[in-house]
């Protein structure tokens, strides 16, 4: 590190001096030869790229830098000195750029003792051979690493065959357990695991895991049994609850709905799955107050008659809860309801049919002898009347017509107390209407009625005059509920209109009378069938109640509706004729005049 130290320091100093020395040879060699002696340098040399010396000192041989290889001069062009030896003699030699020139290099050389040479080139021997170790180190360590890899493998191996052959020793008879024990888990419970002749607690686990599992198989069979002893009876219950018309509910302990039948589904209008699982206060809200009494008195049957409002109709039912007294959650109580609203309709139908029989025997013996008196007054004191006859005339015209709607309504009464019995006969139902509709029209010319009957003969099997009684009760309602509308002033701009239908399939023939009147009400439209129910003043509440009637009689049904349009639609059905009645009654022959709408 001296020479390269020397070298810098004098590199700094012929920087500063260049602007001196610069083209003056003479000079830079002095200078060159000051610096060489103060650093004792045996030569100091200042040469360009080229090789032309710009200055030396006076021992320098100009023959040293022919020496100089080309990577010597290119690795100088850094400003970091390069220091190298000479094999011809025992002098370092150094170079470096000088940055006080454009192109100038400083090459300078020291004499060192061979001794010191010799430690130093022993010295660069030792550390070659060291490196050469050190290089080979890695391979050794590799090699040792290997061989201790190999001989560790080799142990391991050895271990481990010697503990999976012990283990095998050991554990054969817990695989055999587990096996037994996969084979009970998917259902094969006559699996079962050798035992062997030891007292070892192997062998008494295998002793007591066989034993296990024939318990097992014999609890199985006694389950398989229970559980087909119970599903016969679920199915028999099922069967049972099914075959009854009355709903039947089963709550758990929460008041959930856990065991819903058919019956119960159809009542409610809905479906099964619908129910199950569903609060029963969330279901049936009108039942909440039975139900809470059946709660209040565990064991006790808590019946009532609860009303039920669904898409629109009110329906009757009676309704029995049981409440269980135990303690099992998932039994509450048993619900069982049916709809007596046809029974009670009939009930009020009888009572009141009772009622009108005895009230047109009461009434309709005085009415005559009135009208005969009241027309009697009229001719004979008519003439003798001066002050005021037409006063004395509008009073007994009242009287007369009075009894007249009086007389009218007894008929009804007595007619819906003791109908005739129906005679049945095939009769040409399109006729019937058209009559009807034609005895109508000249009452009320004011009303359009249309009449749709695809085919000119619609057979059914009726009682012509109840046909007819029928459809004038009928058209008389629609044609009061036009008359209605058009004197609330509600769409008085639209023409009363009064259009009957009929038309029959394999599943029968319906009949249907459809007004763009008042409609039916919202409310209690159930109840308009009964005796004495109507939403007209001077109705009698006996019309729709005879209608019905008849129906029954008929074996058909009668629905009521609202129109598309508003006002109120009345549907008839009547079921199909029977194919003896239609072999026997194939010759009739059907009479009238066809009367147009």
């Amino acid at each position: 590190h001296t020479i390269r130290a020397d070298i810098l320091a004098m590199a700094n100093d012929i920087d500063r001096m260049a602007p001196r020395l610069r083209g003056k040879e003479q000079q830079f060699s002095r200078f060159l030869a000051i610096q060489a002696s103060r650093r004792a340098l045996s030569e100091a040399t200042v040469f360009n790229s080229n090789g032309d010396v710009l200055g030396r000192t006076f021992l320098s041989i100009s023959a040293a830098l022919d020496e100089l290889p080309l990577n010597r001069i290119e690795a100088a062009s850094s400003s970091d000195p390069v220091i190298f030896e000479s094999d011809r003699d025992d002098q370092v030699r150094a170079l470096v750029r000088l940055d006080g020139f454009l192109d100038a290099y400083l090459f300078v050389a020291r004499f060192v003792d061979p001794v010191v040479l010799n430690h130093v080139q022993t010295t660069r021997d030792v550390v070659r051979e060291y490196e050469a170790l050190e290089g080979a180190r890695t391979d050794i360590q590799l090699t040792s690493a290997l061989i201790f890899i190999v001989v560790a493998l080799m142990l391991l191996m050895a271990a481990i065959w010697l503990g999976l052959t012990f283990a095998n020793r050991l554990v054969g008879p817990v695989r055999g357990l587990m096996g037994a024990a996969e084979r009970i888990r998917d259902g094969d419970l006559s699996a079962r695991v050798e035992e062997g002749d030891s007292d070892d607690e192997i062998a008494s686990l295998s002793r007591a895991f066989n034993r296990m599992a024939g318990q097992l198989a014999e609890q199985r069979q006694e389950l398989v049994a229970a559980n087909q002893r119970m599903d016969r009876r679920r199915r028999f219950t099922e069967a049972v609850l099914s075959g009854v018309s009355a709903g039947v509910v089963g709550l758990d302990g929460d008041g959930a709905i856990n065991l819903p039948n058919s019956s119960a589904a159809t009542l409610l209008e809905t479906n099964i799955e619908a129910l199950t699982g569903k609060a029963f206060t969330d279901a049936v809200p009108e039942m909440t107050a039975l139900l809470e009494q059946a709660r209040s008195a565990p064991g006790r049957i808590v019946e009532g008659e609860v009303s039920l409002i669904r898409k629109g109709h009110r329906r009757t039912f009676t309704v029995r809860i049981r409440s269980d007294r135990t303690s099992d959650p998932r039994f509450g109580a048993i619900v069982t309801f049916d709809d007596v609203t046809e029974l009670v309709t009939a009930q009020r139908t009888a009572a009141w049919a009772d009622v009108a029989r005895r009230i047109a025997h009461e009434i309709k013996n005085p009415l005559t002898p009135i009208q005969l008196s009241a027309e009697r007054l009229q001719r004979k004191y008519l003439k003798q009347i001066t002050a005021e006859p037409d006063i004395f005339t509008q009073c007994t015209d009242t009287i007369i017509r009075q009894v007249g709607d009086i007389g009218r309504m007894v008929d009804e009464f007595s007619a819906f107390a003791r109908m005739p019995a129906a005679e049945m006969k095939t009769e040409n139902l399109c006729q019937i209407v058209r009559q009807a509709i034609f005895a109508e029209e000249f009452a009320h010319k004011d009303i359009s009625y249309q009449v749709e009957c695809p085919e000119d003969t619609i057979f059914v099997r009726c009682d012509a005059g109840h046909m007819s009684r029928l459809l004038t009760n009928l058209l008389q309602n629609a044609e009061e509920a036009i008359e209605g509308r058009l004197s609330a002033d509600d769409g008085a701009h639209k023409p009363g209109v009064i259009a009957v239908a009929v038309w029959g399939d394999e599943h029968g023939v319906t009949l249907t009378i459809r007004d763009n009147g008042i409609g039916l009400p919202a409310d209690g439209r159930e109840r308009l069938t009964e005796p004495y129910v109507t939403n007209r003043e001077k109705g009698t509440g006996l019309g729709l109640a005879i209608v019905k009637k008849i129906m029954e009689e008929h074996g058909g049904r009668m629905y009521l509706d609202d129109a598309p349009d508003g006002g109120a639609e009345i549907r008839l059905s009547f079921p199909p004729l029977n194919d003896d009645v239609q072999n026997n009654d194939e010759d009739v022959k059907m009479s009238g005049i066809d009367y147009g709408a």
